[in-house]
């Protein structure tokens, strides 16, 4: 043994491609990387969040709103698993629309995202169904994992 730890041989696919992340078992009702909506008003924001998606392994983008109307007419089509919804934003504010989704959709894990201090927001905010508030300046890779891991498994 040379000290150096075995990698384990990349997964082959049934298209003969390889990649590192394994298969998912036989009867996983959610194989594949896990589906996350953005809902933003702020570009800054969705092309953050599209960026952590995007070298995230196990996640991957579905669609990127700038407005809770945009958002609840797109959820039946784009079937997340995960989305993020900016707590204000203009017209169906973040904690109404992550109501609305939470309440129509309870499969959906609802994170809500904001640049303000959780300690600061409105007290609807806790009683939206979403799973988490976070600050938008800790959103990335590690805290998404994180999330999903918590409260991804239904």
């Amino acid at each position: 043994m040379s000290g150096r730890a075995e990698l384990p041989e990349p997964v082959v696919d049934e298209r003969g491609s390889k990649s590192g992340r394994p298969v998912p078992a036989l009867g996983d009702p959610r194989p594949g990387p896990v589906a996350v909506m953005t809902v933003d008003d702020q570009p800054v924001f969705r092309d953050l969040a599209r960026l952590v998606l995007q070298t995230t392994p196990g996640f991957r983008s579905v669609g990127e709103f700038s407005s809770g109307e945009e958002a609840l007419e797109a959820i039946d089509d784009l079937k997340p698993q995960l989305v993020l919804v900016d707590v204000r934003m203009p017209g169906i504010g973040g904690i109404e629309t992550a109501r609305r989704i939470a309440s129509a959709h309870p499969e959906i894990v609802v994170v809500l995202v904001s640049v303000e201090d959780p300690v600061d927001l409105p007290s609807a905010a806790l009683s939206s169904g979403a799973v988490a508030l976070v600050r938008k300046q800790d959103f990335g890779a590690v805290l998404l994992q994180e999330l999903w891991s918590a409260h991804g498994e239904k």
